[in-house]
């Protein structure tokens, strides 16, 4: 029996008020499976992560994780089926510690923060010597490491990643997304919405492209790199 996509979304179209920017989008990201959103500045990639995340509902279409219907679903119900989100921007609280900030994943469930601490130091080493160093002032993959690994203590099953890369060093992107690689092989579901499309493209196990809010290419990496490179104005980005 084949089990259920991680994250389904069936002729999905949203809006901004009047303004519609999602245009009838479907994809389905399988389960235990990368699966980059690509497309250039503006395409509507964050829209479809606010959309799959519960933080803007859809005019139309629907949208399921594990097979479960979640359309009018609030954030905290989505969080609760197993999916988790890192923003753009990472969604940190800049004046609290390290520590602080996985403390706050202790308040809505049976969590210790113990258990918090265990799991986030043992994934980032380099957090444990910073614990009690404010999170605002970390470098910005320092700051990325945090917002992931207070992601992980939630041990999701549907991870959403949006431009994890922005305005980091090659160096910290690529161990970013060898950590990706990993939770991939722990079994985690990942969509990962990326500009850069090599970087997203080299842990993939398969990919859209989405170009003016709609979807139009979907397959293994090695099957759309045409579309990959006529999204980018003619170059891989």
């Amino acid at each position: 029996m084949t089990s259920a996509p991680a994250l389904e979304l069936r002729n999905v179209s949203a809006a901004y008020g009047r303004i519609e920017v999602l245009h009838n989008v479907s994809f389905s990201v399988p389960a235990g499976c990368v699966f980059a959103l690509l497309g250039s500045n503006g395409a509507g990639k964050s829209t479809i992560h606010k959309v799959a995340s519960g933080r803007l509902a859809p005019t139309d279409g629907c949208v399921h994780v594990a097979g479960i219907h979640i359309n009018g679903a609030d954030p905290d119900q989505i969080a609760r089926a197993g999916v988790c989100t890192i923003p753009e921007g990472r969604g940190i609280f800049p004046n609290l510690t390290v520590a602080e900030n996985l403390r706050m994943m202790t308040y809505a469930g049976t969590v210790k923060f113990k258990d918090v601490e265990e799991r986030a130091f043992a994934r980032f080493p380099d957090l444990a010597e910073r614990r009690k160093q404010l999170a605002g002032s970390l470098s910005g993959g320092q700051q990325q490491m945090v917002a992931m690994a207070r992601a992980l203590t939630t041990e999701p099953s549907l991870l959403l990643l949006d431009e994890i890369s922005i305005g980091l060093a090659p160096l910290i992107v690529g161990e970013l997304y060898e950590l990706v690689r990993q939770l991939r092989d722990e079994g985690i579901s990942i969509l990962v919405v990326e500009q850069f499309a090599q970087t997203a493209l080299a842990i993939a196990d398969y990919a859209a492209v989405i170009s003016h809010g709609t979807i139009v290419a979907v397959g293994q990496p090695q099957d759309i790199a045409d579309e990959v490179s006529a999204a980018y104005l003619g170059g891989v980005a």
